[in-house]
C-alpha cells in the first residue's frame, strides 16, 4: 500500500511535469486579465476566497470585502495601521513580508540551497552579473514563500538607498514546496526583478521572483515592471549621475505581489540570520530575522 507521503510525492512530482509544457504567460496573462474585472459577482468570489484560506480581513485597512472593486485590489490590500510592529533596533533587518520560510542560511561560496539535492548560484539568480554576485558569495540568504492568501506587499528589511533594478525574463513555474523541489535551479529560471540597495551592512538583495499565477510585479518607485517585448534583461539604474535617488526606511513598502510568490534576500558577509529561523516556520512582516548580538535578546516567536 502506497503510504500517504509517497503519493504527495508523485502528486508533485507530476505536477511538476506537466508545468514543463504549459504556456506560462499565457496563464499569467489571463489572470492578470480576471482579476481586474469589474464583475458583479467579485465580492461574492472575495467572501468564497477568504472563507476558504482563512484570511484575516479583520487586520486590513479596508474589512469589508464589499470595499474591493476587483480582485486584485483584494490580493494588494492594505493592512491597518499597527498591524504589523517592528521588532528589535533600528538596524535590526526584519521579515520584508507575511509568509513561510523556504529556507534561510548561509550562501556556500555563491551557492543558495534550494531543496534537497537543489541549489543554485547567486550568479544565476542576479541575471549572470558575477560582479553583482560576488559580494554575496559568502553572505546570509532567506526564500520567503508568499500563498495566496498572504498579506502581498513587500516592505524592506533594512533601510537602504536602491542602487540597480534588474528585470530578468523567464518561465514562471510554480513556488509550491513539491514544484521547488522538483524543479532543478527553479528560482534562477523564473521571472524575477532584482533590487540591489546599498546598506549600512553593505550591498542587499531583494529578488522578487514570479510564478504561474503571479500577473505582475510591482515596485513604488517604478509601477508595473513587465518584460520587454523582446523579452531581454531589462536594467535601470539610480542613484548617482542620474539624479534619481531612491532612499527607503525600514519596514517601507518597497513593491508587491499579485496572488503570491517568493521574496529571495541576500546580504554581504557579516549579518547573520537568527539560527531559531527554520524552513517551513511561519514569518510575519517586521519580525526580527537578524541574530541578536546580544544572546537570547531577539527569541523568536512562532507564529500559530
Amino acid at each position: 500500500m502506497t503510504s500517504p507521503s509517497n503519493t504527495v510525492k508523485w502528486q508533485s512530482r507530476l505536477w511538476a511535469r506537466v508545468q514543463y509544457v504549459l504556456p506560462h504567460h499565457l496563464i499569467s496573462g489571463l489572470v492578470f486579465r480576471v482579476t481586474r474585472w469589474r464583475a458583479p459577482w467579485t465580492t461574492w468570489l472575495i467572501r468564497r476566497f477568504v472563507k476558504a484560506f482563512g484570511v484575516n480581513l479583520g487586520e486590513a485597512a479596508k474589512t469589508d470585502p464589499a470595499d474591493y472593486p476587483t480582485f486584485n485590489a483584494f490580493f494588494t490590500r492594505a493592512l491597518a495601521e499597527g498591524a504589523r510592529p517592528i521588532e528589535g533596533e533600528a538596524q535590526a533587518w526584519i521579515s520584508p513580508v507575511d509568509g513561510r520560510i523556504s529556507q534561510i542560511g548561509h550562501i556556500q561560496s555563491g551557492n543558495i540551497f534550494q531543496a534537497k539535492g537543489r541549489a543554485y548560484t547567486a550568479t544565476e539568480l542576479l541575471g549572470g552579473d558575477e560582479a553583482l554576485a560576488e559580494p554575496f558569495k559568502d553572505g546570509s540568504f532567506a526564500t520567503l514563500y508568499l500563498s495566496p492568501s498572504d498579506y502581498h506587499r513587500i516592505h524592506m528589511p533594512v533601510t537602504g538607498t536602491l542602487r540597480e533594478m534588474i528585470h530578468v525574463p523567464g518561465r514562471l513555474f510554480s513556488v509550491s514546496t513539491g514544484t521547488v523541489a522538483e524543479v532543478p535551479r527553479l528560482f534562477a529560471r523564473n521571472e524575477r526583478l532584482v533590487c540591489l540597495f546599498d546598506t549600512d551592512d553593505g550591498p542587499m538583495a531583494m529578488v522578487l521572483v514570479g510564478a504561474i499565477n503571479v500577473s505582475a510585479i510591482e515596485t513604488v518607485w517604478a509601477g508595473l515592471v513587465t518584460p520587454t517585448p523582446q523579452r531581454q534583461i531589462g536594467r535601470w539604474t539610480y542613484g548617482g549621475e542620474t539624479g534619481l535617488t531612491i532612499r527607503l526606511e525600514r519596514g517601507a513598502e518597497m513593491g508587491r505581489f499579485n496572488m503570491g510568490s517568493t521574496v529571495i534576500l541576500l546580504t554581504a558577509k557579516g549579518v547573520e540570520f537568527d539560527a531559531a529561523w527554520q524552513a517551513e516556520m511561519p514569518i510575519k512582516l517586521g519580525q526580527r530575522l537578524q541574530a541578536s548580538e546580544i544572546a537570547g535578546e531577539g527569541e523568536v516567536k512562532a507564529e500559530g
